[in-house]
């Protein structure tokens, strides 16, 4: 029997079971067991509060596991049993993916730490795309889980990363994990600071960082808004906005991760699996360092780990599944 963490209602996550696929593996797939799962805040507690995708439940929630291959298919070449793998699918106890949408953890990285990359690859489309470039100046708005990582990966690669966000607890997350330069709001009458970003990776989700952001880039500065807006937060007017993106030049662009291809094509190296496979290369080599960012729960735990996500947010940043805990 498979279990799954499922969305039954709206604030309402159970673990339930469902029949095992019983079907053959096609020639290409690979199967396995679930060892880990990571929580992406943002997109699936807007799916527990019936703000995603219409609200449709029963629903099964994530796209961070890791699990241990127990079966491969009869034309796989890259992986075999006992390797640990990386893929895109939900809160399941067992996984089955093509082995194109796989990737295979590099030696010595856990199952604990290895979901961090699917994390970490939500900003490095924007890393891979902005016409910034190291030494620049970039601030991260909003210190949750996708920022706090989206600092790091900018640092990682040579940048002056200033990290900004209201909240205190965040903010010490923030410096206990290496992110120095933080602040409550952006510093928008420090002439060290104002008129010198090259850009800004929003990732709160508030209409108010996202007007500073406008403020603060230099001329012809990225404004790249990488959380959505799930809900109208402040009574700001859009003639604010326009008027300081005309009157700077400013680049507002979206941040989907997607804007990138799944897999490398002709003329466009990065890709969303090569991304996900170098985040991972970071996280072994400890470029990124990412202990103590999530306590592992069970499954069983499900309701008490999104409650506490959502009505306790200063606690951590996120929570994992460990799927050895059933």
């Amino acid at each position: 029997m498979t279990y799954a963490i499922t969305f039954t209602d709206r604030e309402r996550a159970e673990l339930l079971a469902e029949p095992d696929d019983a079907r053959p593996l096609d020639p290409t797939e690979i199967a396995g067991r679930t060892l880990a799962s990571l929580i992406s805040p943002g997109t699936e507690l807007a799916g527990y509060l019936g703000q995603w995708q219409g609200a449709k439940y029963p629903a099964v929630p994530g796209y961070a596991p890791v699990f241990e291959v127990t079966a491969v298919g009869s034309e796989v070449q890259g992986f075999k049993p006992g390797d640990l793998a990386f893929c895109l699918g939900g809160h399941r106890s067992a996984q089955r993916v093509r082995q194109d949408q796989a990737v295979r953890l590099p030696d010595g990285l856990s199952p604990e730490i290895a979901p961090f990359a699917r994390l970490m690859c939500v900003t490095m489309s924007t890393l891979t795309t902005t016409t910034a470039r190291p030494p620049a100046k970039v601030i991260v708005t909003g210190l949750g889980i996708i920022g706090h990582l989206a600092a790091k990966n900018f640092a990682a690669c040579g940048y002056d990363v200033m990290g900004v966000d209201p909240s205190a607890a965040r903010r010490e997350f923030a410096r206990q994990g290496g992110i120095q330069n933080v602040r409550p709001i952006i510093p928008l009458d420090d002439p060290g600071v104002a008129g010198q970003v090259a850009l800004v990776v929003e990732t709160s989700g508030h209409e108010q960082a996202a007007l500073d952001a406008c403020k603060v880039v230099r001329k012809r500065g990225e404004v790249v808004l990488v959380a959505a807006m799930w809900q109208r937060r402040t009574e700001l007017y859009a003639y604010d906005l326009l008027h300081a993106i005309f009157n700077r030049y400013v680049v507002v662009r979206s941040g989907w991760e997607w804007e990138v291809p799944m897999v490398p094509t002709d003329f466009r190296a990065n890709s969303i699996y090569g991304n996900i496979a170098g985040a991972m290369q970071w996280l072994v080599e400890g470029r990124v360092k990412v202990d103590g960012l999530a306590q592992a729960v069970s499954p069983r735990d499900a309701q008490n780990a999104y409650q506490q996500l959502l009505r306790q947010p200063d606690r951590g940043l996120t929570l994992l599944f460990d799927w050895g805990k059933l």
